[in-house]
């Protein structure tokens, strides 16, 4: 296979400028995730491909499903390629929305600027860099590779942000898609087999407001909150002492990260409202954690007298845990990986969750690796001056190239 690689890597070399200039395109259509207008970028996304000579499936979202999500358009893209007879049938997925610029940018946030090779823009490296990257993989192979066995799918969806139910949960459950196997958007230099769950939850205290001048007639929302806090915190010293064996992965842990209460500084504030996310470990069973953190906060809560607890789940996202099937696909990127970055990548776990545990709870065995850095925070993800080094991105096509190559050989 070696002459099959090196055609490979020739062939994405030679055609480089044109796989920036893919990607510059995709970065210049905002995907802010809120709002979630992302239907636009999709129909950008299918004409660029179109222009390529692929054949792209458009797969709109049912407006009152997307709304019902507090997004305003989806519309999730598939194109299938079929290299030869029989064989697996192998996804591709990467999400196009993503959190807005914010503020502190040296760079335009949709400008695709390119400075020192690097490539800057809201999504350069999470994850529209690997719209261009599996694209040009599938592209080399079905200009280069005879005599394969088995099919690709593009899948570019845009749900990734608000927990993924409407990008690769809803081709799952619309029975549009059932692959085989599954490479799904990351970065270059570790190959991902399992990651985190979360539970986002939003607790409301309901107290009674009452003139601050006659404090007792009130009921201090705010003064039962402040025992919750403390309770909630507390609890990470036992999650800390919960270890997962999962390489790469440490440990569950809470962090609260919204706080909104009172109505004015001279009123004991009756309601306050509280979101917090409780990461889980691959280890832990999802419907236990949610009942052992309402527990939690039923006995703190009782600690304040007249204090009446609303909770809402927000957001349960199981873990992503290694399926039967993923080892030869996980040697595979693992193998090229080693060889065109000429560096150990380890197999690992990641803290983060992302939409491919759906695929995993369909049954899909799957690996996150693509196109970036060495963490998130290399990157600028979700920060200011968000950018892709360029030959991470040349480099991680040649080995999603060489590896869907040898995965079809039959």
């Amino acid at each position: 296979m070696s002459s099959v690689h090196e055609a490979l890597d020739a062939w994405i070399d030679a055609h480089f400028d044109e796989e920036v200039r893919f990607l510059q395109a995709l970065v210049q259509v905002p995907t802010d995730t809120p709002p979630g207008d992302n239907a636009p970028h999709a129909e950008r996304t299918a004409a660029l491909l179109g222009e390529m000579g692929l054949q792209v499936e458009r797969h709109p979202v049912p407006a009152a499903e997307v709304h019902a999500q507090g997004m305003v358009s989806i519309t999730n893209l598939v194109v299938r390629h079929r290299l030869g007879p029989g064989g697996p049938t192998i996804a591709l997925n990467a999400h196009g929305d993503v959190v807005p610029p914010g503020d502190g940018w040296t760079h335009p946030p949709y400008g695709g600027e390119i400075d020192k090779g690097r490539l800057y823009g809201r999504a350069a490296a999470v994850s529209k860099s690997d719209f261009a990257t599996y694209t040009f993989a599938l592209r080399a192979l079905a200009a280069l590779a005879p005599g394969l066995h088995g099919a690709i799918e593009l899948h570019f969806t845009y749900d990734e942000e608000f927990g993924g139910e409407l990008g690769p949960g809803w081709l799952l459950r619309q029975k549009v898609t059932k692959p085989d196997l599954l490479i799904a958007a990351g970065f270059s230099y570790q190959v991902v087999t399992a990651h985190n769950g979360c539970l986002q939850m939003e607790v409301t205290l309901h107290g009674l407001a009452s003139h601050a001048a006659y404090p007792d007639t009130g009921i201090d929302a705010l003064q039962a909150a402040n025992k919750l806090l403390s309770a909630l915190y507390a609890y990470n010293t036992v999650l800390r002492s919960r270890h997962s064996k999962v390489p790469g992965i440490t440990h569950p842990y809470l962090n609260v990260g919204r706080i909104e209460g009172g109505s004015n500084t001279n009123v004991v504030p009756g309601k306050v409202v509280l979101k917090l996310d409780r990461r889980m470990i691959p280890e832990e069973d999802a419907a236990e954690v949610e009942a052992e953190v309402r527990a939690l906060i039923a006995d703190a809560v009782a600690q304040s007298p007249g204090v009446r607890a609303e909770l809402r789940r927000l957001l349960l996202a199981r873990s992503l845990k290694p399926l039967p099937g993923h080892e030869r696909l996980a040697a595979a990127v693992q193998q090229h990986a080693q060889a065109v970055f000429g560096e150990p990548i380890p197999c690992c776990g990641t803290p983060l969750y992302t939409d491919v545990r759906l695929y995993g709870a369909a049954g899909v065995p799957a690996v996150i690796y693509g196109a970036g850095p060495r963490t998130v925070l290399e990157s600028n993800a979700k920060r200011a001056d968000e950018h892709l080094l360029l030959e991470d991105l040349r480099r991680a096509t040649q080995v999603v190239a060489r590896s869907l190559a040898d995965l079809l050989v039959p």
